[in-house]
């Protein structure tokens, strides 16, 4: 993560998609649903109230399997619309399903301005796959990794076989996805 100041240097954040829960819930309460990965909206909304320069940029298609109408990039919306974000600094981008498509959908929505410093933000876990992805279409991005799912440790007597498991199937699709990108580039 690039420390205070260093985030000053930067035109704006790429926020990757994958916080929200089920659009549904949004539909019948009118709140944006987020999950585990709550960081990945929440602390952008910190970074663009330190620094007024910072534009964001938001990623995030319809993934599911059973298409439901509302895109990411629609609760995204509601969402910073909701937390007082001036609207005029964002840029939704609503047609990526996948991380590949994130960068390709990017790079294309911003041009020549990807080539200029921007922080991307995404889960800890998931930042080895995004980086190359945006490096390989142009994009110049820094690191900033939220939502960790670890520590520096862990004592015995908070130990879960049942989280441990968990972020294993975490750790597998992240290893498989590096697996099948290095193959398909």
């Amino acid at each position: 993560m690039p420390p205070p100041e260093a985030v000053g240097r930067h035109v704006g954040v790429i926020v990757l998609g994958g916080a929200t829960e089920h659009p549904g819930i949004y539909q019948a309460h009118g709140q944006v649903p987020l999950g585990q990965a709550a960081e990945r909206m929440s602390v952008p909304v910190g970074l663009l109230r330190q620094h007024a320069q910072l534009q964001l940029v938001f990623s995030g298609g319809e993934g599911r399997l059973l298409a439901t109408g509302v895109s990411e990039a629609v609760l995204a919306k509601a969402f910073y619309e909701q937390q007082g974000v001036d609207m005029r600094r964002v840029i939704l981008e609503s047609g990526s399903r996948t991380t590949r498509e994130n960068a390709l959908q990017v790079a294309a929505l911003l041009g020549k301005r990807c080539q200029e410093p921007w922080l991307l933000v995404t889960s800890a876990w998931h930042m080895p796959r995004p980086v190359p992805e945006f490096e390989a279409v142009g994009c110049k991005v820094t690191p900033y990794p939220v939502d960790f799912r670890t520590g520096d440790a862990t004592l015995w007597a908070e130990y879960s076989l049942a989280r441990s498991l968990l972020l294993w199937q975490t750790a597998l699709h992240e290893w498989l996805g590096l697996g099948v990108y290095r193959v398909t580039r």
